[in-house]
């Protein structure tokens, strides 16, 4: 099969033979005379040589995004997709999946090579998100890849309308199985409900497990202040690690009211743990309760690169108020999930808040999205989680 191409202007090639999955707009001499939004399309060089396949966006400025990138011509049948969804699998089934732990991201979009696509599991389903018009021309591969993998419910959870899904028949929202009870999946041992009707991304936010792991690590007989706690993953960890109390604070009453039943399901009633539906600046600005441990997991400031100059001033001052408010020898686990924000500018803005704070500070431990994120390390845009444990003295 012969796909349509778009062709680049002399020496724009070097991203794509880096291996780069974006290919911007500027870059391209020739866009195919013949190829719908979100085709299949090959890219070629100003001498016509053939450098990889992605979905084309003719309106978008990322004009192609790439999946493949060979030398050599070839089609995408349905055993070219299984085979990248089960290279993803097989990573998952080595580094994360267990008895334990039924909570993992099975398709991370560029950092699988599957650009557009992300596909989270909570035990036996499967919540996926299709984010642009390519991964929807190819969804019922995915669909036949996940049957074959053994999942049977697929929840199909997106921005855009999924009535523009092609080729698909849903019923409220599943495009395979589907159940009306709660759906309940562990992490290490711990019990989570998650809200993949109504919820943020999927319903839960996988990719600080590991960091929720470290924080229970160091909760033991400790007073801890979970803030942008959405439904209480942090929480719950220092609770299992032996806090000895621990405050819950978020804007929003229904991922609190999910915070309480998390907590609930894994300790009991009696728990030390009180929620707060508070805007959480404010918080840090007015509570004179004095916390050991504080964790501060905002949403993405910056969604665009021009949101950066603000974003980076809402980060600076969220951690002063920290810093001015935790207990000496007490910890701060920040982060920062902006894919614009860069580790580099991260720690300059960490700095500058405890400059300003006036207290020393030390980096006790760098901290990352976990293995079933992987970064792609040529599309470093697939490392967008960036933490640091700090000590303040």
């Amino acid at each position: 099969m012969s796909y349509p191409s778009i062709i680049l202007k002399s020496g724009k090639e070097r991203a794509l033979q880096n291996r780069h999955c974006w290919l911007f707009s500027g870059a391209v001499k020739q866009h195919p005379t013949q190829a719908a939004e979100g085709s299949i399309v090959a890219v070629r060089n100003n001498a016509n040589e053939l450098l990889g396949y992605g979905f084309y966006a003719a309106q978008s400025q990322i004009v192609c995004r790439l999946f493949e990138f060979t030398n050599q011509e070839q089609e995408f049948g349905a055993a070219y997709w299984h085979e990248k969804i089960n290279n993803a699998w097989k990573l998952r089934q080595a580094l994360v999946a267990s008895s334990k732990t039924t909570i993992f991201r099975l398709i991370h979009a560029e950092g699988d090579f599957l650009p557009g696509v992300i596909a989270d599991v909570f035990g036996h389903t499967i919540v996926l998100q299709i984010l642009n018009k390519g991964a929807e021309r190819i969804q019922h591969h995915l669909l036949q890849s996940f049957r074959l993998l053994g999942f049977e419910h697929i929840y199909l959870k997106n921005k855009a309308n999924p009535e523009r899904l092609e080729g698909v028949t849903m019923q409220n929202g599943w495009l395979s199985g589907g159940f009306d009870e709660d759906l309940w999946a562990q992490e290490h041992g711990l019990k989570f409900k998650i809200d993949y009707l109504k919820g943020q991304k999927t319903g839960f936010f996988i990719d600080q497990r590991e960091n929720r792991r470290i924080l229970g690590q160091f909760s033991s007989g400790k007073r801890v202040l979970n803030t942008f706690s959405y439904t209480g993953g942090f929480s719950v960890y220092a609770l299992a690690g032996g806090a000895r109390e621990v405050y819950s604070v978020d804007v929003s009453k229904d991922a609190l009211a999910l915070a309480t039943e998390n907590v609930t399901e894994n300790f009991g009633v009696q728990a030390p743990h009180k929620v707060l539906d508070s805007d959480c600046f404010d918080y840090l600005r007015q509570m004179d309760e004095n916390f050991e441990v504080i964790v501060l997991d905002p949403p993405a400031f910056a969604k665009s690169a021009r949101n950066v100059p603000n974003a980076a001033r809402g980060y600076k001052d969220l951690n002063r108020l920290a810093f001015n408010k935790v207990m000496p020898q007490g910890l701060i686990l920040t982060f920062s999930c902006s894919q614009n924000i860069d580790k580099q500018l991260f720690r300059q803005i960490i700095f500058s808040a405890a400059a300003e704070a006036g207290r020393n500070v030390r980096v006790v431990e760098q901290l990352i999205q976990p293995a079933d994120h992987p970064i792609n390390i040529f599309h470093p845009e697939t490392e967008y989680l960036k933490g640091l444990m700090l000590w303040v003295e």
